[in-house]
Formats: structure tokens, C-alpha cells, sequence
């Protein structure tokens, strides 16, 4: 893997951080931050179509307890597409990987929402002792008999309004509509800031293009991170939204019976983007089960 390292200070962020960017196995790069903090390290993965410092709120209530770590997953926030063009789940548990190996982590505690709580399954799937502990906010692990068809999800994504005026006018159009309208405002500042690039005319546009926040979705069913779970060895805590519209939470009750040593905890007046909604209640469950 090649590593190479510069200082950055992000947008409007009270978190000073460093950035690298790091070469995963099948030759693509993904972008990856040390957020700072004391205590055992921790691993920060993001949601589809989000990216690494969507997770800053919470940071902010973790750093106290927890050294923080984050990646930008292939094809969004500054990493960009793959080289190799594979979405592919077990990929993202590879970039996980690659990125606590370039900061120098042996078996650092994890944390992933959604999608990458699914790539950080597989990742221990494949390489067992890859994390000490995982603490995953609705990882997606559906049963595979309730899935049928194409995911609806990749519509929604190629429907996406991808370009805006300026940033500012970006978050006015997220702050009006749902799931945004319910983030935290630090939350979805940030989301936008990190979350575009500038173009040539002064306007933005997704850093996650619409067809590789597709392209991530495809792959969910595929993945099929639930099989997995039986062959856990190592604590796992599931944290799900009371108000979650995705995957109800007796649903998630299911698939932690999978788990040799899961634990099910359902967070009140949240909903799938919960690390969103309220980062100090996420904060406060992260430190509860992994500190």
C-alpha cells in the first residue's frame, strides 16, 4: 500500500486532523483522516452516498475517551472512484483494513453505520482479528428472503440533484427536505462542505457521483453480510433507531441471535441516520460499548 501524508485543516471544523491517502489491495485509493483524541484507537466508517467527516459531531463526544480514525469509502468524499471500478462490499472491508494497517493500528475498535458496518462484518469475515470490537448502527444485514428485485436505493440515487449554485444554496435544499431536515446542524453543515467539489463556474457538485452511490448499492444484496455474522468471534454491538423506517429493530433482533457475542440496543428519537440526528446520544453509545 502506498501512503502519502499532508496536514490539512478542515472547512469550518473545530477538529484539527491529518489526512493520507491510502492504496488498497486492488490498486484504487481511498482518502483517510486521524481525527485526534486519547485512548485506544478507534475506526470510523460512513454511510452510503456520506462521507468520513459526517462523523465529526460525534467525534467531538468521542475524542475524550477514544483516538479517532476515518476513511472516505471508495467513490465518495475525496477518494473518488476506484481505479479498479469494483463497488463490491468485501472491497470497502479491504479499504478498512488498509487503512488501520497505513495508521499503524493492530486490532483497533471499529464503528460503522449502514453500509460500512456491513463492509467491516466481512472484513473480520475474511481476516479474523482484524478488530478488537465492532459497534455498528444498523449495519445492512437483511434477510435474504425479504429482498427481491433490484434495490430501489440506485433509482433513488440516479434521481439525485447532484449540482448547486454554491454550497450555501445546497444546504438550504437539504435543511427543507427528509432525511436532512432532521439532521443535527453541525451535521449537515458538514455533509455539505465535504461533500462537494467546486466546479470550473463557481457552482458544486457531489463528490459522490450519482452513479457510484448507485454502483454501492447494487452490491448490498451480493454482500450478504448476515451469513457472515455466525462466524463473529469478537464482541459486536448493534445499535439500531427506534424510529428507523429501513430495517425495524425487531428485525435487527433477528440477525444479533446470529452473532456468538451480539448485543442489541435500540437508541429513542432516532431514525437509520441517528449519528446524524444526534450525535451525543450515538457518542454516548459508542463509549458505552466499546470503552
Amino acid at each position: 500500500m502506498v501512503v502519502d501524508a499532508a496536514n490539512i485543516t478542515p472547512l469550518a471544523s473545530p477538529l484539527m486532523h491529518t489526512a493520507i491517502r491510502v492504496r488498497s489491495d486492488d490498486g484504487s485509493e481511498v482518502a483517510a483522516y486521524d481525527f485526534g483524541g486519547t485512548g485506544p484507537a478507534l475506526l470510523l466508517g460512513h454511510a452510503t452516498g456520506f462521507h468520513a467527516h459526517a462523523w465529526l459531531p460525534v467525534v467531538a463526544g468521542l475524542r475524550a475517551r477514544f483516538r479517532c480514525y476515518a476513511w472516505d469509502a471508495r467513490g465518495h468524499g475525496a477518494s473518488g472512484p476506484p481505479a479498479s471500478g469494483d463497488f463490491a462490499w468485501r472491497r470497502s472491508g479491504e479499504d478498512a483494513r488498509a487503512v488501520a494497517a497505513a495508521f499503524g493500528l493492530e486490532r483497533p475498535l471499529a464503528a460503522g453505520h449502514s453500509g460500512s458496518g456491513a463492509a467491516l462484518i466481512l472484513a473480520e469475515a475474511d481476516h479474523p482479528g482484524s478488530w478488537r470490537a465492532l459497534w455498528l448502527f444498523e449495519p445492512v444485514v437483511p434477510e435474504p428472503t425479504a429482498v427481491a428485485g433490484d434495490n430501489p436505493l440506485e433509482a433513488v440515487a440516479m434521481r439525485r440533484k447532484d449540482r448547486f449554485a454554491s454550497r450555501q444554496d445546497a444546504l438550504a435544499n437539504f435543511a427543507a427536505k427528509p432525511p436532512f431536515a432532521s439532521f443535527a446542524p453541525d451535521a449537515l453543515r458538514l455533509y455539505v462542505e465535504h461533500g462537494f467539489v467546486d466546479d470550473p463556474d463557481g457552482s458544486v457538485t457531489l463528490a459522490c457521483r450519482r452513479e457510484d452511490e448507485a454502483a454501492t448499492y447494487h452490491e448490498a444484496v451480493p454482500a450478504n453480510a448476515r451469513a457472515r455474522m455466525p462466524a463473529m468471534r469478537l464482541p459486536v454491538h448493534v445499535a439500531v433507531g427506534a424510529l428507523s423506517t429501513h430495517f425495524p429493530p425487531a428485525a435487527f433482533a433477528e440477525a444479533v441471535a446470529l452473532l456468538p457475542d451480539g448485543t442489541l440496543e435500540v437508541l429513542g428519537g432516532v431514525g437509520h441516520f441517528g449519528p446524524f440526528e444526534d450525535p451525543p446520544l450515538v457518542a454516548a453509545s459508542i463509549t458505552a460499548a466499546l470503552g
